[in-house]
């Protein structure tokens, strides 16, 4: 389908090769790009591929968090394995789109619905946190396998509806001579029609950092020290009951010792028939729902470093009529965002115990003593 055009390359290079300097530099420049993207493109592969693997093979991993953590993988490959390579061929190419308009725009279409799905994924999975922070037992009956396959199915309905309108010139997308990339045509605000979709992006990655942000506050709050409220024990019979009863009038009564009615806080008590059904939360459990949000949260601050330099030179691009934006400082933006491509198995492996330890159970010459199982707490 990507087919050389008869004539799609751009032609402002006019006199680019009368300097013999400009050239050498040049060269370099394009030999940096391609190593430190073909870099970027290795990692990201081998990284992602390694993750889903061992998510999909180990059955302990099977849960909730590490299903949205296997989409975010998945994606991740395809977009090393089917973007990087075009950005690569105009690059060798002279800053020049090698192939045919509609490639170009299937291209920056997948570009920007990667973008997006990363988004709108970890907002998701920032709602599932706090979720599991602060109403574990819904959580835990909640969240199966058919709620997240729900999920990340909304989420790629959500980034198909945000990127499949430029494909109808609807906020074009186009060959970014600068950006030796497929991807939004930014304008001026006056004639501009790619500022909704900058606006979305913004607001999808701040509510993210909210919800994550009243997540800690919770945390907080239920960590921190509170003095003891006394509140008296009522009586009329002396059987000494209400909020602030200590049971001792019951433990009487049962004991023998008791006289009259039965005491107000033995009526109604019954045994719970299906103790099974209730579920207690270890504190280990407790510690790996904080570290898997810890996890997430990392891996969110990361997108928005990574991403928070191009999407200022886009913003400048529409706010501010013919902004000059360095060259320099744009090529570093565009790298950063593809970085990201990469960074997910990285921040995964050093912020998740679990993880690391299924890792190493991978490889057994690296198996060593077994942690011990840590005690039970009340939440």
């Amino acid at each position: 389908m990507c087919e050389y055009p008869t004539s799609m390359a751009n032609t402002s290079e006019l006199g680019e090769s009368s300097s013999p300097s400009f050239h050498n530099y040049a060269s370099a420049a394009s030999a940096v790009k391609l190593a430190s993207l073909g870099l970027i493109m290795g990692i990201s592969l081998l990284g992602n591929v390694s993750l889903s693997l061992l998510l999909l093979k180990d059955s302990s991993l099977h849960k909730a968090p590490y299903f949205f953590l296997l989409d975010l993988c998945l994606a991740d490959v395809v977009r090393s394995a089917v973007c990087f390579p075009f950005v690569m061929a105009s690059i060798s190419g002279g800053s020049a789109w090698p192939y045919s308009a509609l490639c170009c725009k299937l291209v920056a279409f997948m570009s920007v619905l990667f973008c997006f799905h990363v988004a709108f994924l970890l907002f998701c999975v920032s709602v599932t946190r706090y979720m599991a922070i602060a109403h574990h037992r819904f959580y835990y009956k909640r969240m199966n396998v058919c709620t997240c396959a729900a999920v990340i199915c909304m989420v790629w309905t959500l980034s198909v509806a945000m990127a499949f309108p430029p494909v109808f010139d609807v906020g074009t997308y186009k060959f970014i001579r600068e950006e030796e990339q497929c991807t939004f045509e930014h304008r001026y605000v006056k004639a501009n029609d790619t500022l909704g979709f900058m606006l979305m992006l913004a607001v999808i990655v701040g509510t993210t950092h909210v919800v994550y942000v009243k997540m800690l506050c919770f945390v907080y709050d239920h960590r921190k020290m509170k003095p003891a409220q006394l509140v008296p024990a009522i009586s009329q019979n002396w059987t000494f009951h209400g909020p602030g009863a200590t049971g001792q009038a019951a433990a009487n009564w049962i004991a023998g010792f008791g006289r009259g009615p039965t005491p107000p806080t033995l009526v109604g008590i019954r045994q719970a028939s299906h103790p099974g059904n209730r579920r207690l939360l270890v504190l280990d459990e407790f510690k790996m729902e904080k570290r898997i949000g810890k996890m997430y949260y990392i891996i969110t601050l990361t997108f928005l470093i990574l991403w928070a330099p191009y999407i200022s030179a886009c913003y400048l691009r529409i706010f501010v009529r013919g902004a000059p934006v360095p060259q320099l400082y744009l090529s570093a933006a565009v790298w950063m965002s593809f970085a990201q491509a990469g960074a997910n198995p990285i921040i995964s492996f050093l912020f998740n115990k679990e993880l690391r330890v299924r890792l190493r159970a991978c490889f057994p010459f690296c198996l060593g003593t077994q942690t011990p199982m840590e005690p039970y707490c009340v939440i």
